[in-house]
């Protein structure tokens, strides 16, 4: 898959990755500014503005303009925020690329961020935030994040919380975008059966006013731990969910193919060790898996499960078993293929649609990492031995690196702390 890069005049960056006979096309506008970048009083004002970003611009004065252009030709749109980036993207027919083009980039350049909308929009986030607390497969991993990096960027919430939502103003969201929204900041993804030279012309014109200034940067995350540690939420709940995990390293370490293979190993679907051994054998698990979340300065691998309240600290042990194997014996040849190929053949399924292609590629753009093709991937993952696999969980799953979240019916965190040890 072949892609072309070009940094435009004003320090913008444009990636095209062409898709022919494709029948959709998506544009796709990232920009380095999340939850990192702000501070405590204004922790959520990241997601906060890219609600707002809908709200409305000189050339489409309500969000009903805005979502009537999209939905009037078929197009499908949102946006995301992130610790490190946002987005903003639409996906339509090829033959409506224009349309998807002029919206998406109208809402990143000229929304008015009506104050009047601000305060209704507030409502919206704050229910959103009620949501997620009533979702404990997802606040344990908010939880998580808390109990590793703790009262600091890395460890706030993305989308804030109530008391820093509701305090917003209008004039710090004017202010947050003009120290964050700015050109040498921004990628520009367009994936698709398109005229690159064409395209390219459209958006450098479209995007030659984008806004160019010095950028804040954000708190460097320090890893900082001697000893396991837990924290636990209580909540009336039918199903205990935890989070079991250890630091790792950052995006651009040369180890994340190897970290990769590691994870399917583990978690990676339903013929995964912890798979088998939670949900088929224990019976004590509906979901359970593994991955790895690296970010620009930091990273950390981590198990999650939901599992039957009495049988927590049973489900720990085999979890913890499992990953102690990985430094005692050798990855047999026949799974550790086996699992490369899952890895191999699940990245290119799900490379079959032009946003997830837009993700893809904008996502090492964005985090500043060379960008590697899908058969560069590939070539990676082939190369991972059992040895490295070996090497990396004697490196990762040691104690001092072990974190343990969990929000259910429990109120004290001692019994669980009892359990947490990958052994001597």
């Amino acid at each position: 898959m072949k892609f072309s890069k070009k940094v435009l005049s004003n320090g913008i960056r444009l990636l095209i990755v062409p898709m022919k006979d494709h029948p959709t096309v998506t544009v796709e506008v990232l920009v380095e500014a999340g939850s990192k970048y702000e501070t405590k009083q204004i922790n959520g004002i990241s997601h906060f503005l890219e609600h707002m970003c809908f709200k409305g611009t000189q050339k489409r004065p309500s969000a009903f303009h805005v979502t009537r252009d999209l939905d009037a030709v078929g197009a499908q749109f949102n946006a995301f925020t992130g610790q490190e980036f946002t987005g903003y993207y639409a996906k339509c027919a090829t033959r409506h690329f224009d349309r998807a083009l002029d919206v998406v980039s109208d809402i990143y350049l000229n929304s008015t961020l009506p104050a009047a909308e601000a305060e209704r929009e507030k409502g919206v986030v704050i229910e959103e935030i009620n949501m997620y607390e009533d979702l404990p497969r997802q606040k344990v991993q908010e939880l998580f994040a808390e109990l590793l990096y703790g009262d600091t960027p890395a460890g706030w919430a993305i989308t804030g919380s109530k008391e820093t939502v509701s305090a917003l103003t209008r004039e710090q969201l004017l202010e947050y975008r003009r120290r964050q929204y700015v050109a040498d900041a921004t990628v520009i993804v367009v994936a698709g059966d398109v005229d690159e030279k064409l395209v390219t012309e459209k958006i450098e014109q479209i995007f030659s006013n984008a806004h160019r200034g010095a950028k804040d940067g954000k708190e460097k995350v320090i890893d900082r731990q001697t000893a396991p540690a837990v924290q636990v939420s209580f909540k009336e709940t039918d199903q205990a969910h935890f989070v079991l995990g250890v630091r790792t390293f950052d995006v651009h370490d040369p180890r994340n193919p190897i970290l990769r293979v590691l994870s399917g190993v583990l978690g990676g679907g339903m013929s995964s060790r912890l798979f088998q051994k939670v949900r088929e054998e224990l019976g004590a698990a509906y979901y359970v898996g593994a991955g790895n979340e690296p970010f620009t300065d930091h990273g950390y691998f981590e198990i999650a499960a939901g599992v039957d309240q009495k049988r927590v600290t049973e489900v720990m042990s085999a979890v913890l078993a499992e990953c102690v194997r990985l430094k005692t014996e050798m990855v047999s040849t026949e799974e550790l293929a086996r699992v490369k190929d899952q890895l191999i053949g699940n990245m290119y399924l799900s490379l079959e649609t032009s946003d997830a292609v837009a993700d893809v590629f904008g996502y090492q753009e964005i985090m500043h990492r060379p960008i590697q093709t899908p058969d560069q991937v590939q070539e990676k993952i082939r190369a991972v031995q059992a040895e490295d696999i070996q090497k990396l969980a004697r490196e990762l799953f040691v104690n001092q690196n072990l974190n343990f979240s969990l929000i259910g019916k429990f109120k004290e965190s001692e019994s669980f702390l009892k359990v947490l040890s990958f052994g001597a």
